[in-house]
């Protein structure tokens, strides 16, 4: 594992951790050091409970999931936000303990495909911005290509039923809607 200097901060809202691919590729950057990931238990708990209600047949295995991001990633847990969650104004009252988390570990970005509730407004007032996954991994693969490259390499080698060959896994990067993801990396396409 490599470290970039000072890599950002983001925190992943429950919605970015939903697509099994995207968040793959998510926690991946984030051991491999390219940002600093952070959730919180309640951005885990939501994630789970809804992976649950629509796919119930899989609560075996979510439980699963659930577990290994908690051991795996436990850095990455925030705490201690809940004071500022009162004194937060957003149109679903039920995110704020999203930007609550944001405030309080300094995140730059809230990664989130809802980018209406969290009003660049109310954002811009403690110096964070959303960005959906797709365009956070491109910029970050554009910022660190060595880095991004092992990265997708390690997440493409993963999937070995069938394995895929470079091409065919940015194809599937795209498919998963990862598209810009795809395009930048495709100029390293040899690396991974």
């Amino acid at each position: 594992m490599s470290f970039v200097a000072n890599p950002f901060v983001v925190v992943l809202d429950a919605n970015v951790l939903f697509p099994f691919r995207v968040r793959d590729v998510l926690l991946t950057f984030t051991q491999e050091g390219l940002f600093r990931a952070r959730v919180t238990d309640e951005i885990l708990d939501e994630w789970t409970r809804n992976l649950i209600r629509l796919k119930p047949h899989l609560e075996k295995s979510v439980r699963q999931q659930e577990a290994v991001i908690r051991s795996t990633f436990e850095e990455c847990f925030v705490t201690g936000h809940q004071p500022l969650m009162a004194g937060l104004k957003l149109p679903d009252p039920d995110d704020r303990h999203v930007l609550a988390a944001a405030i309080r570990c300094s995140a730059q970005v809230i990664v989130t495909e809802n980018h209406k509730d969290f009003p660049s407004e109310v954002l811009d007032e403690y110096g964070v911005e959303t960005l959906g996954a797709d365009d956070m991994l491109a910029n970050t693969y554009d910022l660190f290509p060595s880095g991004g490259a092992r990265a997708l390499r390690r997440v493409r080698k993963r999937y070995d039923n069938p394995a895929m060959s470079p091409s065919e896994f940015l194809l599937d990067l795209t498919r998963h809607g990862l598209s810009k993801l795809a395009a930048q990396a495709r100029a390293d396409i040899e690396y991974l």
